[in-house]
């Protein structure tokens, strides 16, 4: 992983439709070039909202967004794209009729490499591209093909940034913990992850974390520490237990502690 900041987002702030409250409120914090750096926090907490606005969806009311040293706070979708920033959503898009080569190959720009890039994709999110490089992006694929094959385009296109916004949503565990597999490969191919999730195992694959709550930053640092006040915060230990800590019970005694620290207040 590079010492060097990839994203740089200072004190942004997103308005509501009806402008009358802040989605998202003054955040801050860096993500490190060639880093897996996950937004956790609850539902509604404005962790995709941020994701949109560094991908250019919502422009924020204040703050500014820097890429590699640059501001590009006021560039459109395209610009941003053309920098290397792509983003794979929540739900992925279904091209009735496309197939899959001409699906994962179309953000390909050495034409010359399609069909391998395509293929190395594939391979990576772990479907056989002698199976599935001819098959349609349709509603015969299942939820967890049809995620596989989002990835597998993101992959193709080699950004220097994939922000991925809740990729394990619907998916179970078996197939979580696969994908923590495919983003360790993304990781190790150059690529620099922002990962939005709320769910806190999946997290685990992240080398730094920022907990968002409310829209406002609570905390960035080491997953494990984010988790243990992520804990905290929201009262409920069995989520240290989801996230399959190897140290679980060292993590539920530092909340015990704090919690006795706090009492005698």
């Amino acid at each position: 992983m590079s010492s060097d900041v990839l994203l740089s987002v200072k004190d942004i702030s997103i308005l509501s439709e009806d402008r009358q409250c802040n989605i998202v409120d003054t955040i801050s914090f860096d993500v490190m070039e060639g880093s897996i750096h996950s937004i956790i926090g609850p539902n509604g907490a404005g962790k995709s909202t941020l994701g949109y606005a560094i991908m250019g969806v919502y422009h924020p009311c204040s703050g500014k967004i820097f890429f590699k040293g640059k501001d590009i706070t006021d560039l459109s979708i395209t610009e941003r794209a053309k920098r290397g920033i792509t983003l794979a959503w929540q739900t992925p898009a279904r091209f009735d009729g496309l197939s899959v080569y001409d699906y994962i190959g179309v953000g390909v720009k050495d034409k010359n490499l399609i069909e391998q890039r395509v293929r190395e994709a594939l391979e990576i999110v772990n479907l056989d591209p002698d199976i599935y490089i001819k098959r349609k992006v349709d509603a015969n694929l299942s939820g967890g093909e049809r995620k596989r094959i989002e990835l597998a385009s993101v992959i193709a296109m080699r950004p220097k940034l994939v922000i991925l916004d809740e990729a394990e949503a619907g998916m179970d565990l078996i197939v979580l913990e696969s994908f923590m597999d495919i983003f360790n490969k993304i990781k190790e191919l150059g690529m620099t992850i922002l990962l939005i999730t709320h769910r806190e195992d999946i997290g685990m694959v992240s080398d730094n974390s920022t907990l968002i709550w409310d829209g406002k930053v609570l905390a960035n640092g080491h997953f494990r520490d984010i988790m243990v006040l992520y804990c905290q915060k929201a009262g409920l230990k069995k989520i240290c237990n989801r996230t399959l800590f190897n140290q679980f019970d060292e993590c539920i005694d530092k909340i015990i502690e704090e919690e006795t620290r706090e009492n005698k207040i």
